[in-house]
């Protein structure tokens, strides 16, 4: 890996380049720990990233090195899938995004106010929905409203409109076993989006569906970030699904378990076209070939 302020990454067209960095800029949010539900910052135009990664570098134990210089950025309403085989750390990132754990060093930035360390500033969606067997689907997803000390009915009345558009409608009273895997994972995204933050961070979101409803519900996923413009970071081991969904792919190399730290390997962007077909397209294919070449 190349030093300290020369580190470079890969790009799509195989050449080496210098990783950008944005402007150190700060914006004001508001509360520490946005209330759920409550108005979402608007990063669009303001040549802030909605979410960065500043060369990171993380440990599982505070002593091995595990992800080495990592830096990620995801731009207002954009979404961004970072792909690596199985041990790799990528489920570490997430925490360090999400706040739940500290770097050794770098830092993270959310529309350009470093919230290292700071949990609460994200929303945060897990590989299995977690959706509570003894409440019914509208009030599985109004938990962060609840939580947040909003009354039940009040959260209830906040809720019931965003069925119909989460493709959830007549689900409301339903419980949870009576749903498909597909619908379950749209109401475990329905809750996180209730959580209130414009920048969501989702840990192998769609891996415990079969083949054909993943595609599906990965499609309805991307429509429904954009129309509520949203920031998103996906991250996955499934190259078909990275490509399917993200404009910009984070390809990340190493074997921590080995003693080789994990780095991002290079960079992928996607001319994602909106069509059903993209999967048989030369974009999705050429797309799909650089991030097997970087894999290695």
């Amino acid at each position: 890996m190349a030093g300290a302020g020369e580190k470079n990454v890969q790009v799509a067209d195989g050449t080496r380049s210098p990783a950008a960095s944005s402007a150190d800029a700060r914006s004001v949010r508001g509360e520490d720990c946005p209330s759920a539900g409550a108005s979402r910052p608007v990063g669009g135009g303001t040549g802030i990233p909605a979410l960065e990664a500043r060369d990171l570098t993380l440990s599982w134990d505070g002593e091995h090195v595990v992800v080495q210089g990592v830096d990620v950025t995801v731009e207002p309403g954009e979404v961004c899938c970072l792909v690596g085989r199985s041990g790799c750390g990528k489920t570490t990132i997430l925490h360090a995004l999400a706040g739940l754990t500290m770097p050794m060093s770098g830092r993270v930035l959310l529309h350009g106010e470093d919230v290292t360390g700071r949990p609460g500033r994200v929303s945060y969606m897990l590989q299995k929905d977690l959706l509570l067997p003894s409440h019914r689907i509208i009030d599985n997803v109004c938990l962060p409203l609840v939580l947040a000390g909003m009354k039940k009915a009040e959260a209830r009345e906040k809720a019931a409109p965003l069925f119909e558009r989460f493709g959830l409608a007549g689900c409301e009273l339903k419980w949870p076993s009576e749903l498909s895997g597909g619908m379950r994972q749209r109401a475990a995204f329905l809750r996180t989006y209730l959580m209130g933050a414009d920048v969501t961070l989702l840990d192998e979101p769609f891996s415990a569906l079969d083949a054909l409803t993943r595609v599906d519900v990965r499609r309805w996923f991307v429509d429904v970030v954009a129309e509520l413009g949203l920031s998103a970071l996906v991250i996955t081991h499934d190259v078909d699904e990275a490509v399917s969904m993200a404009s910009r792919i984070y390809v990340l190399a190493g074997a921590p378990a080995a003693g080789e730290p994990s780095h991002v390997a290079g960079i992928v962007p996607v001319n994602r076209v909106a069509s059903e077909s993209f999967e048989l397209t030369d974009e999705y294919l050429a797309a799909k070939r650089r991030v097997m070449a970087l894999l290695g």
